[in-house]
């Protein structure tokens, strides 16, 4: 491994905003000094690294930087929004928003098998990303929200951001402003930065987002219906004090149906399956003790607020036998 990449012992640890202040002070310089008055590129999920990151570089250099932010429609309830909101209208961000909703959806139709689905986005992103940067002139860097456990699992490339999958023609040096801290410490920073609580505090979220939240093959319905069930389980648990105490929690919506009745009417409708579990390192996890009136309540608000979905089921399965994401 390059040595540049070893994070030194005599660094402390990031738990302060002054020694955040301290670290943004450092990086903002070294920035300054590695991409000089060039253009940098960033692809910017609104995930809390690349958030990160493209806060540290507009203080840096503003307009040199160039954020792309890629809509592929599997994203949380009104995640792109927010990204446009902090970042070119509070931060004045040199943004290019890209709507490829209907481009990743058709490529993802009748789609069922979770690696392939993985593939295809990875692979349309690539796509789209690389389009996006031909469009740009005087592109010599490109930013990357690694951080340290990217380094010491995958020897120093942040697999899920594709650098490796950009065309050879396209070498950028890479700017790595993050790449020594840990997952707590680039939240510490973010919110020296000003970026707001829930961006800084974002659960982790797959790098297919809800596409393998939206079991089998990927319809528009029940991703929808993945994307609202969703917003409400969020909601009911930030207003019932479970947000940061529990360490992931979402839900996912199969592809099959049950019978089912609503005003007097037999229906035939999906079932939402929430998971919520508390983990240490990922390796397991056990399931939440969620109180049971708040589950009846959330059962309520998704039954009669989410379109084609007539039963809320809770996942009760520890990992190990369970996996914490279905797909």
């Amino acid at each position: 491994m390059d040595n540049s990449n070893v994070r030194p012992e005599s660094m402390e640890r990031i738990t302060t905003e002054a020694l955040a202040n301290a670290f943004i002070d450092e990086q903002v310089k070294a920035l300054r000094e590695q991409i000089g008055g060039k253009k940098v590129l960033l692809a910017l999920s609104g995930g809390v690294d690349s958030s990160v990151v493209a806060a540290l570089l507009i203080r840096a250099v503003g307009k040199q930087l160039v954020c792309v932010h890629v809509n592929h429609g599997l994203l949380r309830k009104g995640e792109p929004e927010q990204v446009v909101s902090v970042f070119r209208d509070q931060m004045n961000a040199n943004l290019v928003y890209v709507d490829a909703v209907d481009r990743f959806l058709d490529k993802l139709a009748g789609v069922a098998e979770p690696e392939l689905k993985r593939k295809i986005i990875g692979a349309e992103f690539i796509r789209v990303f690389e389009e996006e940067a031909r469009k740009q002139d005087g592109i010599e860097f490109l930013a990357q929200g690694t951080i340290y456990p990217d380094i010491i699992e995958s020897d120093g490339v942040k697999a899920h951001h594709n650098v490796g999958g950009l065309p050879e023609d396209m070498q950028f040096e890479l700017v790595e402003p993050v790449k020594l801290l840990f997952k707590d410490e680039v939240r510490v920073v973010g919110k020296a930065l000003g970026l707001p609580d829930n961006m800084v505090y974002r659960q982790p979220f797959p790098g297919p987002g809800l596409g393998v939240r939206c079991l089998g093959a990927i319809t528009r319905d029940r991703l929808e219906a993945v994307r609202e069930s969703d917003a409400i389980l969020r909601e009911e648990f930030a207003k019932n004090g479970l947000e940061g105490k529990v360490w992931q929690y979402f839900t996912a919506v199969p592809d099959f149906r049950s019978v089912g009745v609503k005003d007097g009417k037999r229906t035939f409708a999906y079932p939402v399956i929430i998971r919520a579990v508390n983990t240490k390192d990922a390796m397991t996890a056990t399931v939440e003790d969620v109180p049971f009136a708040l589950l009846q309540h959330i059962t309520a608000r998704i039954t009669s607020e989410v379109p084609n979905v007539n039963r809320v089921l809770y996942d009760l399965t520890p990992k190990p036998s369970a996996t914490i994401e279905w797909e």
